[in-house]
């Protein structure tokens, strides 16, 4: 046997795998892992494993530019390819022409990584989103001018707010081009000066909603100035654009009730509005009429007439309360006076004569004793009633 070198083996089953047609156009299933992405070539590298063996696998730009989604690790996924030999390396592997996530289309997994994708960049934070204003001047309605959704919008706003204005902007809502023309239809609105936009259209497939799950449109809803209100769809169908927007309405009909309020619902409230009015009106005159009232008399008791009134009254009082305590001081001092004239009367010598004594006196003297006086003396003798003289004739 010759000696071939390591080359020309690995050449040699390499030509044996592509000569074998079981193994080209094979569909392999399996879990992907050791995902790698170079971005400069754009090629992909991972290995397929199930439970008891696993498969190195390359799929080059050409064809990875076609998917619709990007393989992550652990997604279970069917490739198409062919088994061939790395010759560098001497090991075989899967050339990947496609891959299908196994249990959901390629769409489907698209949609999903590019949900997950945005609400990892923050378009579908509840703290981002804007309240719709309560009377709106001007409502924009980004949809197709030719379907049924615009007709119901200026349907519904038209009988429940007549007093806002409609700007309606045509736009694609399916198909290639359908996309950016929302997007442009949202940046019309919002240069229009609408104070809240309606974005959407009525039922459909998927495929015709898919325009309205792609990241330029929910771009566009994140980045408008103004509240968006999406209405992609029946209730059961929830796109991108549902998510980033500010609210989410199941219907067109439903998006313009909720872009405005019923004006009906006004006329309640301006009667109301009356009625409070008027009664806060009449309350106001009542508390103002009896302020009035106190204040007048307030002021009629604070007229020099009525002081003048009143210091008259006071001094009439003061004179009176003076004549009844001048009269009850008098009538003390003459109570007093009496009670010091009984008691200086009884102790008046008249009063002690009047019982019988009498007085002696030498000249201006009143005699005390005998010896005070001398025989030969004369003397007066004062009786209760007049006096005599009488002459001394001897002493004891």
């Amino acid at each position: 046997m010759p000696v071939i070198t390591v080359t020309q083996i690995n050449k040699y089953i390499g030509s044996l795998l592509k000569g074998d047609r079981n193994i080209q156009g094979a569909m392999v299933k399996g879990e992907i892992s050791n995902f790698v992405c170079y971005p400069r070539s754009g090629h992909m590298y991972f290995t397929l494993k199930d439970a008891e063996s696993s498969l190195k696998a390359v799929m080059f730009a050409n064809a990875a530019s076609r998917l619709k989604f990007m393989p992550e690790d652990g997604m279970a996924v069917i490739c198409s390819g062919s088994i061939g030999v790395f010759e560098r390396d001497g090991v075989y592997q899967l050339y990947v022409n496609d891959i299908i996530p196994e249990g959901q289309g390629a769409a489907g997994a698209a949609l999903e990584q590019l949900k997950k994708k945005l609400a990892k960049a923050g378009l579908f934070d509840s703290a981002h989103k804007r309240p719709i204003p309560p009377m709106p001047k001007k409502i924009g309605a980004v949809t197709s001018l030719k379907g049924a959704a615009v007709r119901d919008i200026i349907n519904v706003l038209s009988r429940r707010y007549p007093i806002g204005e409609i700007y309606a902007v045509n736009a694609l809502v399916q198909g290639d081009g359908a996309p950016e023309s929302i997007c442009r239809g949202i940046l019309r609105a919002e240069q229009a000066g609408c104070d809240v936009i309606i974005v959407g259209r009525g039922g459909g497939s998927s495929e015709d909603l898919s325009a309205f799950s792609t990241e330029k449109v929910a771009y566009a809803v994140y980045n408008c100035k103004v509240p968006v209100i999406s209405a992609v769809g029946h209730e059961t169908d929830v796109s991108i654009t549902d998510l980033a927007a500010d609210l989410r309405a199941p219907t067109p009909s439903a998006a313009a009730e909720l872009a405005a309020p019923d004006i009906s619902t006004f006329y309640d409230r301006i009667d109301s509005l009356e009625r409070r009015a008027e009664k806060s009106v009449y309350s106001a005159l009542d508390r103002a009429s009896d302020r009035f009232i106190a204040l007048n008399a307030r002021l009629a008791s604070q007229s020099p007439e009525n002081r003048l009134k009143l210091s008259g009254e006071r001094l009439d009082a003061l004179e009176k309360r003076n004549i009844q305590a001048f009269e009850r001081y008098t009538d003390r001092l003459s109570s007093q006076l009496s009670e010091k004239i009984a008691r200086l009367d009884s102790l008046s010598p008249l009063k002690v004569l009047s019982r019988g004594y009498s007085l002696v006196y030498h000249g201006d003297k009143l005699i005390g004793s005998s010896s005070e006086l001398a025989e030969g003396d004369t003397v007066q003798i004062r009786f209760g009633e007049g006096q005599a003289d009488a002459k001394i004739t001897g002493t004891r």
